[in-house]
This record gives structure tokens, C-alpha cells and sequence, in this order.
């Protein structure tokens, strides 16, 4: 099918979008978006949408650039938070690539950690219900489906340290740079 031909059956709508981290690949189902991934270099496309149609069973299309129906707003908003416009994302989720703890650590990461602060691995561990489960919320947080919008970047290790991302920990200081959280480079 070509890609931007509308397919008939469970579909899924991706794109590419620039942004100050880099290119960002986007996934939507009507149900909500579904995956973003860092890096979306044009080497990679091809493997992040099979992934993603094997995973969901659907069909996927990509839209010409500003003819989004279900990324539209995904779009907007991710353009307007780099802008410094957008503190929180309005957006309906499709969680069916996270289940389980993942799930539930992300469900609260995404409840309880607002833009501009952080917390620790152990912390968001115990506000899961999950006291000591610190090394567990790490793996949920390098599961994370849509990271950005569920805000992995901003866990970090309880001793102050950064942690790890999975974007690479340049990413993850540039994004908790724009937030205000560290001082933004001087060069």
C-alpha cells in the first residue's frame, strides 16, 4: 500500500517532526498517541513502523506534512513546547505498547511530575505503591512508548546524579535545560 494511501482496517498514522532534541518519529491510533521515538533519522523509518505494525496489527500511513489527522495535534503541541509554550501535554494516550509496573510507573510519572521538577528513581518507585523498586521504575523508564510526553527525562538518580535516558543523557540535560531544571549551556 502506498503510504499515504488510507488504509481500510485498525490503522496508524506516523510522521517525523524537527525539534531542538532532533528528528522525533511519531505514532497515533485513534485511539491516541501511541509511540515517540528519539533519533528519528531516515535510516531508521522503515524499522520503527514495522515494529509498530507488527506489534499493533494495523496499518500504517504517513501523511503529507500538515494534512495530520491523528498527529495533528500531537504536532502542535511538541512544537509548542519547544517554543516554551506548553507546560503540560493535553493529549489522548494509547498505552497498549506498556503494560503491567511499566505501565503504572508511567501512568503516575505522567500524573505527578510537572514540568520544570524532577524526582528521584526510588521516590516515583514509592509513589507507585512499590517502595524499593527503584531499579525496576529505571527499566520502566527505558520502556518508556512515548517518551517527552510521559516525562521519563525528568526521573533521576536519588543521589542528584542525572540517571540514564534513553534519548542519550545529552538529551535528556537539554530537555531538563529547557524546563529550567539545569542552567542552559553557555555555548
Amino acid at each position: 500500500m502506498d503510504s499515504t494511501e488510507r488504509p481500510r482496517g485498525p490503522h496508524l498514522e506516523w510522521t517525523v517532526v524537527a525539534s531542538d532534541i532532533g528528528p522525533l518519529f511519531l505514532a497515533a491510533t485513534p485511539e491516541g498517541l501511541v509511540r515517540v521515538e528519539f533519533h528519528a533519522g531516515p535510516d531508521r523509518l522503515d524499522r520503527m513502523t514495522a515494529t509498530l505494525v507488527s506489534r499493533l496489527g494495523a496499518d500504517a500511513r504517513r501523511p503529507a506534512p500538515g494534512e495530520e489527522e491523528l498527529l495533528a495535534e500531537p504536532v502542535r503541541q511538541i512544537a509548542a513546547y519547544f517554543a516554551g509554550s506548553l507546560r503540560r501535554f493535553d493529549l489522548p494516550l494509547d498505552w497498549r505498547l506498556s503494560s503491567g509496573f511499566n505501565r503504572q510507573v508511567l501512568q503516575e510519572l505522567d500524573r505527578s511530575v510537572p514540568y520544570g521538577s524532577v524526582v528521584g528513581y526510588g521516590e516515583l518507585a514509592a509513589r507507585a505503591g512499590q517502595p524499593g523498586a527503584a531499579q525496576a521504575v529505571g527499566n520502566a523508564m527505558g520502556s518508556n512508548p512515548l517518551p517527552l510526553v510521559v516525562p521519563c527525562h525528568r526521573v533521576v538518580e536519588n543521589d542528584g546524579g542525572i540517571g540514564g535516558f534513553g534519548g542519550g543523557v545529552e538529551t535528556k540535560r537539554q530537555l531538563l535545560a529547557l524546563e529550567g531544571v539545569l542552567p542552559q549551556p553557555l555555548f
